[in-house]
């Protein structure tokens, strides 16, 4: 059977993944005046005198709300809200499974930012944080400020920090690999929200030599086709010689090629070939990446990594937001910052000893328990 065969039968005989289980079990008679009427209404008292036990007498502080309005979903584009469903699921059941997070699908059926952005901040009273996810840009990034800007819990967006924490870990462990140092040239296919995010993360990090590519080809200051004000940014940040031309020449002589473009087949035999010695290729484009694992290896690739769970190496979300947003949960954190996902980063990729680290492992695997270890110690002067 194949895997969408397999998929589909799977979904159909669950009927949706996930559920919601009071955490009281042989609920009896008694308990029933604690929890609802009239015992309730001394809690909703409480929580009234001071507000700040919402977090101690319910369950805001561990919820969070996966919002997306379809329109960016995996590779598959706008496929609206009622698609993108299975996929929210999917990831509520991740946090749960790995994070011991509520996360509720949150399926909006408009593509409004202004209706978007409003009717977060409409529901914040039920959680301890947002995850934005697949929502197109620069849409996305533009609702992620505001709500940044208004809301007292944090705005987590997912294809922006999430991607960006384990692009960056596995860069780290893959240029120990290959001994290059953070100052190789690196080539960053994709000028969304993911390659904005890793770009503004591998720029802090101390990534000197990175240029952007988007469909317009290589990102430079004073470019003036097919730009927003964060291609501006990044142009301001990466492509210190103004290097222009398309990714098949903007790619030659490159030690490392991240894709988010979104794009199958992308990268070409020819521009791997045209790479620098020992070449790194991160092929994050889900559920097809810009170049297959076996072309590339073919083509000279040192190292071959995909966001994908078909391949080995695995460079995905999965490995990042459960574990990361316990610790955000837990401490509180109000704001998601270039230097808390640094330490994530680091910790997400001391995962993997030295010792086990090797071409084809260089990310741990999403049920190691020592990641959230790990992202916890980072995170502990973080508030």
């Amino acid at each position: 059977m194949t895997t969408a065969k397999k998929a589909l039968a799977l979904h159909r005989r669950l009927k949706g993944k996930i559920t919601i289980e009071s955490k009281i079990r042989n609920l009896k008679q008694g308990d029933i005046k604690l929890i609802y009427t009239p015992g309730v209404a001394f809690v909703c008292e409480a929580i009234y005198k001071k507000p700040s036990e919402k977090y101690n007498l319910t369950s805001k502080g561990n919820n969070v709300a996966i919002v997306t309005d379809g329109t960016r979903i995996l590779g598959l584009g706008n496929i609206g809200p009622y698609a993108a469903l299975p996929v929210m699921e999917g990831k509520a059941v991740l946090y749960k499974e790995f994070g011991n997070v509520n996360a509720f699908p949150i399926c909006l059926n408009t593509t409004d930012k202004d209706q978007i952005t409003c009717t977060i901040k409409a529901i914040e009273p039920a959680f301890g944080a947002i995850n934005l996810e697949d929502i197109e840009s620069p849409k996305a990034l533009e609702i992620s400020a505001e709500l940044e800007k208004t809301l007292s819990i944090p705005v987590f967006h997912d294809d922006r920090h999430g991607t960006a924490v384990v692009a960056l870990a596995a860069l780290f462990n893959s240029l120990k690999l290959v001994r290059k140092p953070l100052s190789s040239r690196i080539v960053l296919a994709g000028a969304g929200s993911a390659g904005y995010g890793i770009c503004k993360l591998l720029r802090f990090a101390g990534c000197r030599n990175l240029i952007v590519v988007d469909s317009e080809g290589a990102i430079y200051k004073g470019r003036t086709r097919r730009m927003n004000k964060y291609k501006k940014e990044i142009a301001e940040i990466t492509n210190p010689k103004r290097q222009k031309g398309t990714l098949e020449n903007i790619i030659k002589n490159a030690d490392v090629f991240i894709g988010v473009s979104g794009i199958k087949g992308l990268l070409l035999p020819k521009m791997v070939q045209s790479m620098n010695r020992d070449p790194i290729i991160f092929a994050l484009t889900n559920p097809d990446p810009e170049i297959d694992p076996k072309v590339a290896k073919k083509s000279g690739a040192r190292i071959i990594a995909t966001g994908s769970y078909m391949y080995e190496n695995k460079i995905n979300n999965a490995l990042v937001f459960p574990y990361l947003m316990r610790v955000i949960l837990d401490r509180r954190i109000r704001k998601i910052t270039l230097a808390l996902l640094h330490a994530a980063a680091k910790a997400v990729a001391s995962t993997v000893p030295s010792t086990q680290l090797a071409y084809n492992h260089i990310m741990p695997e999403i049920g190691n328990r020592q990641i959230q270890n790990n992202i916890s110690r980072a995170l502990r002067k973080f508030k």
